[in-house]
């Protein structure tokens, strides 16, 4: 969850799809693309079509269940994520990732919104490097 919008998410009805995508999620901790999921789901022996992988996807990251970025390519990549807050340090070689809390961010997100008067604001900070192992 990467973002700051206190708005409550809607429900997500756990269909078949749903269920093949989630246990896909369920067995990685870095970031996919949608069609490394969709291979994972495929591996695992369920039937579910490309598309509906990624809009099953958009549905949960809608719903606070997933996060959602672009790797330094462009390319969206999903994965489980935690109930707080949260910012991302992604290995840009093999994708680990390490979610971490940024109290300083918060603050100056803050502080530049009451500078400028804007209210209700969210962000996103997706930090990449090269972790130990790939160095």
């Amino acid at each position: 969850m990467t973002s700051t919008d206190p708005t409550p998410r809607p429900a997500v009805r756990p269909t078949r799809q749903r269920r093949a995508v989630a246990a896909a999620l369920a067995g990685f901790d870095d970031f996919r693309s949608a069609q490394e999921i969709h291979d994972l789901i495929s591996q695992q022996g369920e039937s579910v079509g490309l598309a509906t992988v990624y809009r099953t996807l958009a549905t949960l990251a809608d719903a606070g269940e997933v996060d959602m970025l672009r790797n330094e390519d462009g390319e969206a990549i999903w994965r489980s994520c935690s109930d707080t807050h949260h910012h991302h340090l992604v290995c840009r070689t093999c994708g680990a990732t390490v979610e971490v809390e940024g109290p300083a961010v918060e603050r100056w997100t803050s502080a530049i919104a009451t500078e400028h008067g804007y209210a209700d604001i969210s962000h996103t900070l997706e930090i990449f490097g090269t972790c130990p192992a790939c160095r």
